[in-house]
């Protein structure tokens, strides 16, 4: 198989999708990788490591998609990539639908099949390439956050740990799934008041015994929400429906009663986002204020530590890669149950519940269409 690693070209996106291990693997097993020039350079893997690899560098971006079998990515294709698309290539990516009728439109006139990081299950039924810049986003939560309670970032001008006589920050943590679990390791180890929101009673019992009592735990209500949010000074969003638009669990009400200069850090952006002031921001301009509140609310959070993410979400990715240029895809797809559920487009047709019911549209299950 021929298998093209684009650079990306998503504001302050420095990612990458294979690394030089991963091409060097891929080229013994008898496959081809082109990857385009200056691709890996941001994550710390410059040109001539993958061609120490075996792999072919290319100057065009256009040659990698046009040549390739299939194309992997780390982020959703901006609009500028759109005109690659063709019938049959295999797009294997974070694609992260459910917000982005532009791109669903343009993935199912074109017939690609479109196969997300984030909705692949594995046998345990978790999300196993969402989880690791789930991690990093979730500790990177913390650090934006507190930089961002800066007063020369706009903030309330509090140190998140405080001092001896000084009491610390207070943060709230909604979602107790991968993204808050890491927030909350973080924020704990900076000394911060953790309080953590979720409507799983019995996940706030797994993390009661995993924090030792060292984080609050809150049973999730629109209550509860509004008076953990009112009396936080950095509230990060961290809930997560596979596929689907995140609800709003934090509301423009809440957002108006806290406090003046507190943060907000919606991790769920990449869904739509569980605060309902949050909108998509990039790192090149990050946050915005409503309501007296910082919202920072970046999209491609753990692009701003690439090295650490490309090796993180490579290590996941690649058994998959491997698995679908060895067996082709839809062989790939037809053995595995679980790599079919990331499948969200195919030849056309949507084949993802959740993006279907976030956008209106109709689906088919992947089973149908792979039959």
């Amino acid at each position: 198989m021929i298998i093209g690693v684009p650079r990306e070209i998503k504001d302050h996106e420095a990612r990458v999708g294979v690394t030089p291990a991963g091409a060097k693997a891929l080229i013994e097993a008898g496959h081809t990788v082109l990857v385009e020039t200056n691709a890996g350079a941001q994550s710390g893997f410059p040109d001539h490591e993958y061609q120490d690899a075996g792999a072919e560098i290319v100057g065009e971006a256009g040659h990698v998609w046009g040549t390739a079998e299939t194309v992997v990515k780390v982020k959703e294709p901006v609009e500028k990539e759109y005109v690659y698309f063709r019938e049959g290539l295999v797009l294997f990516t974070y694609l992260h639908l459910a917000p982005l009728p532009t791109l669903t439109d343009a993935l199912l006139k074109s017939k690609v099949i479109g196969i997300a990081y984030e909705t692949v299950r594995d046998r345990a039924n978790t999300l196993p390439l969402l989880t690791p810049m789930s991690e990093v986003a979730g500790r990177m939560s913390v650090q934006v956050g507190a930089t961002y309670l800066e007063k020369e970032r706009g903030g309330r001008g509090i140190l998140l740990g405080g001092v001896p006589g000084v009491p610390p920050a207070n943060v709230c943590i909604i979602g107790g799934g991968i993204v808050g679990t890491n927030a909350a390791k973080i924020a704990v180890g900076m000394g911060a008041h953790v309080t953590l929101v979720d409507m799983n009673l019995n996940r706030l019992r797994e993390l009661d015994d995993i924090f030792g009592g060292r984080v609050h735990t809150l049973a999730s209500n629109s209550y509860n929400v509004g008076h953990a949010t009112r009396e936080a000074d950095l509230v990060i969003g961290g809930v997560l429906i596979p596929g689907a638009t995140a609800p709003k669990i934090v509301t423009r009400s809440m957002v108006s009663r806290m406090k003046k200069g507190s943060v907000i850090v919606d991790v769920a952006i990449d869904q739509g986002g569980c605060v309902e002031t949050a909108r998509p921001t990039s790192h090149s301009d990050p946050s915005y204020v409503v309501d007296g509140v910082v919202h920072y609310c970046v999209t491609n959070m753990p692009g701003a530590v690439p090295h650490t993410s490309t090796l993180g979400l490579t290590n996941a990715t690649f058994p998959y890669l491997m698995r679908l240029a060895n067996l082709g895809a839809e062989a790939a797809l037809k053995q595995d149950a679980g790599l079919a559920e990331g499948l969200n487009v195919f030849k056309g047709t949507l084949t993802h519940q959740g993006v279907a019911e976030s956008q209106g549209r109709e689906w088919t299950a992947p089973v149908s269409v792979l039959a």
